[in-house]
């Protein structure tokens, strides 16, 4: 196939990006398997190393802004890391022999691509949901928290930290699986966990911890053999200047209207994943010429 249709499939999903903020696996995996027909270990493999190559430097903006929380980060990672090399070991021993193997990686992706378009599309409403939350929280919520690790905005880390390691867990389960999740499903996580935490600082732990999941998940797909390092250059070649100027261009596009195509877009994208899965071809079977069934009955008599 075409090389430009790669780089173009990487400026459409950097484009994304850069005026919304969400859209990078979400949307490059589907690309790559529906439009690109590239089969889905390989896009999955890929797209995780895409993924932490292209979310590194919005996490490093983050980290200069002081938008992360760090102990957030690392309990997520003790709980994904491990998670995400277990999963790659059941991919690469386990599952990659079974029939149903590319099934099984659609069917996944497909429902994280519903939960995925579902964040996005009611993200606003769950944002008021949550600010009405945090304001009656605020109210309450008055004594000291004694010991207790918190961060900059006296949000309870160590309460929660069971509930994050889990989080963890299933995030690199699903992400390792799908390279789906990392992102608007990790936010809507965490706004669930830290209510009154603002957005800008669950965002930037969001995509700190998303970059070394990605990291450490295509790693263990490309030791599996399920990244192609060319189809990776090309994508990161369309998408970097995509993503830049789609940051400039953000403040004068409508980012709403954006927003809500991409989650239609998602959402029955997952839904078309979760009804028709990519299956294995099944095995050939030559069927005998006529000139073989002729050859062959003059031999017998």
């Amino acid at each position: 196939m075409n090389e430009l249709y790669f780089i173009l499939a990487g400026i459409v999903v950097g484009f994304s990006v850069g005026v919304t903020g969400v859209g990078g696996g979400s949307l490059m995996t589907p690309i790559l398997i529906s439009l690109l027909r590239i089969e889905p270990h390989i896009a999955i493999g890929t797209d995780l190393l895409y993924a932490a190559i292209s979310k590194f430097c919005g996490s490093m903006v983050h980290a200069r802004k002081l938008n992360i929380v760090w102990p957030i980060v690392l309990w997520l990672a003790l709980g994904s890391v491990p998670a995400s090399l277990g999963t790659t070991w059941l991919i690469e021993h386990i599952l990659s022999g079974a029939k149903n193997y590319k099934k099984i990686l659609t069917l996944v992706l497909g429902g994280m691509l519903i939960v995925t378009s579902l964040a996005i599309l009611l993200r606003a409403q769950i944002e008021r949901f949550f600010q009405k939350r945090r304001a009656i929280q605020a109210q309450v919520r008055q004594a000291s928290l004694g010991n207790l690790l918190t961060d900059d905005n006296k949000t309870p880390v160590t309460p929660n930290k069971p509930l994050i390691l889990l989080m963890g867990i299933v995030l690199g389960i699903l992400v390792t699986l799908s390279s789906v999740g990392a992102g608007a499903f990790g936010v809507m996580a965490l706004v669930l966990l830290f209510p009154r935490l603002p957005m800008i600082r669950i965002i930037g732990s969001d995509v700190a911890h998303a970059v070394l999941l990605t990291l450490v998940a295509g790693l263990g797909h490309l030791k599996a053999g399920n990244v192609d390092l060319h189809l990776l250059l090309l994508l990161l070649a369309g998408s970097i200047p995509a993503i830049i100027a789609g940051t400039l261009l953000s403040s004068r596009l409508p980012e709403r209207a954006i927003r809500r195509i991409l989650g239609v877009t998602l959402l029955l994208l997952g839904i078309n994943f979760i009804i028709h899965p990519t299956k294995d071809k099944p095995a050939t079977i030559a069927t005998p010429s006529v000139a073989t069934f002729e050859q062959t009955n003059h031999a017998r008599n």
